[in-house]
């Protein structure tokens, strides 16, 4: 298997996505970090020895083993001088991820024996394969995540885990609040009324169910339909900046840069078709 490295386009699904695969043959002592990432992502050791550091803690992994990375701490680490590793990795994001782990014993111990299992190394090396369709690569991606996340809930489960119910339908009620009124000059104060919450209590159920705020969740889900009509249309930046409720478009244009770190029209043109 060659060295390979995929990124995906993470505001085509904003709930859960595979948002980065890879798979490296790593140099004696290459090393990564220190750095914080945006995501969640599992490496997986085929071959090989190295360290991982995470949280003050030196996990000295083998063959077989898998760590995991979490969005927003201090990572590091290191191939073996000796016997290098060879690993492959698949990034997740989306509001979803985070519960969906904690199905799962990973975020509290961070680093488990995945050993020879056949149907997560399977997993692994499907995400390859996607990668090289033309065709609904991120539906075929999304299917190959939940079959993971199931056999990671099923292998590791967290014997702890207890859903929270009536947070859940909170959440998902203000989720298809937002689908339904995005295009609407809404806040989030809109969405406490609607629901019948303080507006208080309702970011701290939100952010403890999705792992981010209601307020980042509201732009960055306006963000993605922008993107689409950016994609699919020829309507102008205006056009584009009303359709997602923002009547200035050059404040549009800047939150837009922000987020995606180039302005409307150049993200039109890197995303028209060749």
């Amino acid at each position: 298997m060659l060295d390979y490295h995929f990124t995906n386009d993470f505001y085509r699904n904003i709930d859960a996505m595979i948002y980065t695969c890879g798979y490296e043959n790593c140099a004696p002592g290459h090393s990564y970090g220190p750095i914080l990432r945006n995501g969640y992502l599992i490496h997986y050791v085929l071959h090989g020895a190295g360290i991982y550091k995470a949280r003050g803690n030196i996990f000295r992994l083998k063959e077989g083993d898998a760590f995991l990375i979490c969005p927003g701490e201090l990572i590091y680490y290191e191939a073996d001088l000796h016997t290098p590793w060879t690993y492959t990795w698949i990034g997740m994001q989306g509001i979803k991820i985070k519960g969906y782990l904690e199905r799962t014993s990973l975020p509290d111990h961070l680093v488990v024996p995945f050993g020879r299992d056949a149907k997560l190394r399977r997993c692994h090396e499907k995400m390859a394969e996607a990668d090289r369709l033309t065709k609904n690569r991120d539906l075929v991606m999304n299917s190959i995540l939940y079959e993971y996340l199931y056999l990671l809930a099923d292998k590791f489960p967290n014997t702890q885990y207890t859903p929270v119910k009536d947070n859940t339908g909170h959440v998902e009620k203000a989720l298809c609040y937002i689908e339904d009124h995005y295009c609407d000059p809404i806040a989030i104060q809109d969405i406490a009324d609607y629901l019948g919450l303080n507006r208080s209590y309702l970011h701290r159920i939100f952010k403890s169910v999705t792992g981010c705020s209601i307020q980042n969740y509201l732009q960055d889900y306006r963000m993605r339909q922008a993107c689409i009509l950016l994609k699919t249309t020829t309507l102008s930046v205006r056009v584009v900046a009303h359709s997602v409720s923002y009547i200035d478009p050059l404040y549009f244009s800047r939150i837009f840069h922000k987020k995606m770190g180039v302005s409307p029209s150049e993200y039109r043109i890197n995303h028209s078709p060749q």
